[in-house]
């Protein structure tokens, strides 16, 4: 039941229109494109989640890249921040590639679910909240469906989109890299520096502090 009501889902968020400001935005780039993609057919639609849907961790995002999901149709795929986590959940066992290039590669994600806080590339990688709250049913269906026992959250965004969901207060939750928290529910929330270019370049986030979380969500899960 959980793959039909997550392809359901999937069809949904990929025709999703609300927004009119990230539909104008992520059409544009899909046209212009970027010089060195030019010969590349943009997505330039929503981003839905993939993964195994029986996941034990869901690893919660920010937004699409412009030129990175926004591209390629997949979550993390083909942008900086994607050349970051894949290798490390390579390294953990939880991808099947250390490369993530497009949606149709050979990539297969066990026991993990990866999704993002908003669906489309905004401007300057910043959704407004209106936005992001207009975003946030999808991602409530997705924690129903999946029933996920640790949530790995990149960035503060999307540990304080879990909050939000959980009607939880900011200042009971402390966000910093490594931080772990018990959720109502009983699952775990694990907050992480988002693997982004800025945080990676100026060694705010090391690979080995990016292993750290992939090896504590493996313990949490056992």
């Amino acid at each position: 039941m959980s793959t039909k009501e997550l392809d359901s889902l999937t069809q949904e968020i990929i025709s999703c229109r609300k927004c009119p400001r990230l539909v104008a935005w992520r059409e544009e780039v899909a046209q212009t494109k970027r010089k060195a993609y030019l010969d590349h057919e943009y997505w330039g639609k929503p981003i839905p989640g993939f993964g195994d849907p029986q996941a034990q961790v869901m690893v919660v995002g920010l937004a699409p890249g412009a030129h990175g999901s926004n591209r390629t149709g997949r979550q993390f795929t083909g942008d900086a921040s994607g050349d970051f986590l894949f290798p490390a959940l390579h390294r953990a066992g939880f991808a099947s590639l250390p490369n993530a290039i497009a949606r149709d590669d050979e990539m297969r994600l066990s026991e993990m679910w990866i999704t993002s806080s908003g669906r489309c590339a905004p401007p300057k990688n910043k959704p407004t909240s209106e936005e992001l709250n207009t975003c946030q049913p999808f991602l409530e269906r997705e924690i129903r469906i999946i029933q996920p026992k640790v949530f790995v959250a990149l960035g503060r965004i999307g540990f304080d989109r879990i909050l939000r969901i959980y009607n939880l207060r900011k200042k009971d939750y402390v966000f910093s890299h490594g931080a772990l928290h018990q959720l109502p529910n009983e699952a775990w929330l694990l907050a992480s520096f988002h693997p982004s270019r800025q945080n990676t370049q100026t060694g705010r986030l090391t690979v080995e502090m990016f292993d750290m979380i992939w090896q504590e969500a493996r313990q949490l899960i056992k």
